[in-house]
């Protein structure tokens, strides 16, 4: 019986191992690309998948639904919608450089739109695939390893010919780090490979007089060119990006700003994003040029158009639109890839460098592959070439043998033993002959119509040719220039064949600077009806109404248009919102409601109090909650930048019942449930931060909890309805804070 081995360890220890190992598994093997070829696991597997398929860029396509469910059972055992997504993205002129899928059917748009089911579309691979992706896979390039199951060989990496992970670009996030590389064009990717090849010595500064920096699908204009440097050098930085603006004339003389161009960041629901944030600046009043926002982008491109009215300030238009929207954007550059089965960040040079040494892996394996089938071939021509010289001793030799292995065996080391000669000559010459194994064996399965004199003349040329061969692949193998200059020829194909011309311009623009007019400050008037409908009104407007809005309205105070509004509720949150943000109403007209406003969520919170923040800032408030906590604060706690904050720390289970400003008031008192009325000065209410939880006001009995608080002066008489009784306020027995109160009989 065996008997166990027990290994007792810590358990941070496992969990730290356990995490490691899935990390890296995670950057090495699907989040980050490969530097040699640029690709990432799940985009090398597809494209393979498709070149084993036979789905070539000649023949028809084929549903993307056999494309994925092959990858996954061959290669790459994570989920359909991984694989899916991956080869949507390489079939997407708009997010990649060089599309390497092409697609048949839905594969989304530029605005966002996603790809159809893969059960509807199609695809097979590009031509630049085929081409410069994929070529020489036969040819022992590069190593194959078993795929997770062991029934399958699949490649390390793929036999790429060009920096895909400059012209391609790429993005991912990986763990405790991610990576994002901007698409450049497949010219002047070329033009610095070809410049690093000539001259190793070469800075990144010197390779981006061929490299001029990203080049998007989508265009747009990189304006900090003088940034560019220092970001390839490090590897990490931030490139600014502009949308392409034109202004064009339409009728009546109106003008119009054409937007033909977008930042790459745009791509996506962020055009979107875009228009909602033109329509913000619209209906906020922030400009009065645009009259009307349209959306004309198609198949041939993008087309915002944005129309102006007459006598408009464009350039401070277009200032504002760089400035307040996603019109000017920047894109997080981090250069990491996956380098010698490691993760690092690398400059221009590096990676170009290690493109460089992978083309010349490459080209070794490839010509040392070659060369051994030329050798192998010189050595069957020769053999058959010399076989031609003694066809009849070779005819004898056949028909004197009883079997095939006593001619290999003649025909290798001259043993005639047991091969009948018509003659001592023949046998003689016979056991001077001396072919190899596979010389042997090519003689053997030589055809009679090979022996013509033209097809002898043809075995002859073709002798010529392979020594040719030879000789040139040696030269290819043993000199560095020789290798150079067939990989720099390669590339220059490659460039003739599908280079395009830049689409981003590069250049140094200056800091967009633009003023927002100054609001002209004036006093409006606010107010909020019951159901948390708010809207600004015009003073004037509202004193010739004052009776009727009075009546319709829970809360009225007039405020300066430049100030905010403040809503306490009874969760002790603070919701801030701009006056500017309110709409401008008529009396009759409804208001917005203030979910729309803020994050106020009128589901799950109901408004205690509301005023204008200059009125908080400059007061004290009261807070009272349910379960009788109470406190004062110092109204200028509450002036901070954020639109929520917690306006009070509240115990489990409780809510703010009051909120109201005490500047004024000598006296509070507590109205319970249960109908106690606790009458006490206002002083004897301590002063606390907004995050404290407070003292308590009133001793409640047993499952009673305050229901009222109320702030009264003393000039003034309050009263107020208990059960059917009128119970003046003012005169409630003076009592001290924390006690009981009076009971008051219904």
């Amino acid at each position: 019986m065996e008997t166990e081995n027990i290994i007792r360890t810590d358990y941070s220890e496992v969990m730290q191992k356990s995490y490691i190992d899935y990390a890296m598994s995670v950057i090495v093997s699907r989040a980050l690309p490969d530097v040699r070829d640029g690709l990432k696991p799940v985009q090398r597997r597809t494209l393979y998948d498709m070149y084993e398929l036979g789905i070539r860029y000649d023949r028809p396509y084929r549903k993307c639904a056999r494309i994925v469910g092959d990858t996954m059972g061959k290669y790459h055992p994570h989920g359909d919608s991984s694989i899916y997504d991956a080869l949507v993205v390489m079939a997407q002129d708009f997010k990649k450089g060089q599309a390497l899928v092409d697609g048949h059917g839905n594969f989304g748009s530029i605005e966002g739109d996603g790809a159809a089911a893969m059960r509807y579309t199609e695809a097979r691979l590009e031509k630049i695939t085929q081409d410069v992706y994929l070529a020489d896979l036969d040819k022992n390039v590069v190593d194959f390893m078993p795929n997770f199951d062991e029934t399958e060989k699949e490649p390390q990496v793929l036999p790429v010919r060009i920096p895909n992970l400059l012209v391609n670009g790429a993005e991912g996030i990986a763990v405790g780090m991610a990576t994002s590389i901007p698409p450049h064009n497949l010219g002047e990717v070329v033009d610095a490979v070809k410049a690093f090849m000539k001259n190793q010595d070469i800075t990144d500064k010197g390779l981006m007089r061929y490299l001029k920096g990203p080049d998007f699908p989508t265009g747009g204009i990189v304006v900090n060119q003088d940034e560019l440097c220092k970001i390839y050098e490090t590897g990490t930085g931030k490139i600014r990006i502009r949308g392409k603006v034109e202004l064009e004339k339409g009728k009546n003389g109106r003008q119009s700003l054409v937007i033909t161009e977008i930042p790459y960041t745009m791509v996506g629901a962020n055009i979107g994003k875009f228009l909602n944030e033109v329509a913000g600046l619209v209906e906020s009043k922030k400009t009065t040029d645009i009259v009307d926002i349209s959306n004309q982008s198609s198949k041939e491109g993008i087309r915002i158009v944005l129309e102006l009215r007459k006598g408009a300030d464009v350039e401070n238009l277009k200032n504002m639109l760089y400035k307040k929207t996603k019109l000017e954007d920047t894109f997080g550059v981090n250069m990491l890839a996956v380098a010698d089965g490691r993760p690092e960040t690398l400059s221009l040079r590096k990676i170009i460098e290690h493109h460089v040494e992978f083309q010349f892996d490459l080209a070794t394996r490839k010509y040392q592959t070659l060369l051994d089938k030329e050798l192998e071939k010189r050595e069957v021509q020769e053999g058959l070439i010399k076989a031609c010289d003694v066809i009849d001793l070779i005819i004898e030799i056949l028909r004197g043998s009883k079997s095939q292995v006593q001619v290999k065996t003649c025909l290798v080391s001259g043993d005639t033993t047991g091969i009948h000669f018509k003659s001592k000559a023949s046998e003689k010459k016979a056991k001077q002959l001396r072919f190899t194994e596979r010389q042997a064996t090519a003689i053997l399965e030589m055809r009679l119509y090979k022996l013509i004199g033209l097809e002898v003349e043809a075995l002859m040329k073709e002798h010529e040719a392979t020594l040719k061969n030879i000789s040139r692949y040696e030269d290819i193998l043993e000199n560095y220039n020789s290798m150079a200059k067939v990989i720099i020829d390669d590339l220059d194909r490659i460039k003739r064949e599908y280079g395009k011309k830049r689409r981003t311009s590069i250049e140094n623009a200056q800091e967009v600077v633009f003023e927002e007019k100054k609001i002209e400050e004036m006093e409006v008037v606010f107010l909020m009806d019951r159901f948390g409908y708010a809207k600004i009104m015009d003073k004037s407007v509202y004193e010739r109404n004052k009776e009727a809005a009075d009546g319709e309205n829970k809360y009225v105070f007039t405020c300066m248009n430049t100030d905010k509004i403040c809503v306490f509720t009874d969760t002790g949150k603070l919701h801030t919102i701009k006056v500017l943000d309110i709409p401008v109403k008529r009396l009759r007209d409804k208001g917005v409601p203030i979910d729309n406003l803020s994050h106020y969520n009128s589901q799950e919170e109901r408004t205690v109090f509301v005023a204008s923040m200059n009125q908080v800032k400059n007061s004290n408030l009261l807070f009272v909650t349910k379960q009788s906590m109470i406190k004062l604060v110092e109204g200028c706690e509450f002036d901070v930048a954020k639109r929520t904050i917690a306006s009070t720390k509240l115990s489990t289970e409780d809510e703010v019942i009051f909120v109201g400003i005490a500047d004024h008031s000598e006296f509070v008192v507590l109205q319970s449930e249960n109908g106690f009325f606790l009458r006490f000065l206002t002083q004897e209410t301590p002063f606390k931060k907004k995050s404290a939880i407070g003292v308590r006001g009133m001793r409640l009995g047993e499952g009673d909890a305050i229901q009222h608080a109320y702030l009264l002066e003393s000039r003034r008489e309050y009263t107020t309805q208990y059960k059917e009784k009128q119970v003046v306020l003012n005169r409630l027995k003076l009592s001290k804070r924390d006690t009981k109160g009076t009971k008051q009989r219904g």
